[in-house]
């Protein structure tokens, strides 16, 4: 099994030390990180994993309440599977819209980027 230190789970996770302490503190990740003798953090695979999740679903803008809430279910165990997946499809629905709008842009962008192309060929 992984033991990262707080350095070294910041590379593997592309975040900062800050944000894993915060993570820990403000109830997001599944459990308090482990602690070596002398006190330090050490992150397992589980860990890492969790932190992953966690990172996606702020990425695509989940509120922290709804990430905590998630996370105390999860930590409840199984019997709540309901609420997750509702949290999880009502969080997909909003990524989606996100999703399609961004597309938008883009095709607006191509269609641009279309005009100048034909523009820049007709002056060669």
């Amino acid at each position: 099994m992984t033991s990262l230190t707080i350095a070294e789970a910041a590379e593997r996770t592309g975040l900062t030390a800050h944000t894993l302490r915060y993570y820990e503190r403000d109830g997001l990740l599944l459990h308090s990180v482990d602690r070596a003798p002398s006190g330090h953090r050490r992150y397992t695979d589980e860990d890492l994993r969790w932190i992953q999740m966690v990172t996606r679903l702020r990425a695509t803008g989940m509120p922290i309440r709804d990430v905590r809430r998630y996370a105390a279910l999860v930590r409840e165990g199984d019997g709540n599977e309901v609420e997750r997946l509702g949290l999880l499809l009502a969080h997909r629905e909003v990524v989606e819209r996100q999703l399609a709008e961004v597309t938008g842009h883009l095709r607006a962008i191509d269609y641009k980027i279309a005009l100048y192309e034909g523009k820049v060929e007709q002056s060669a």
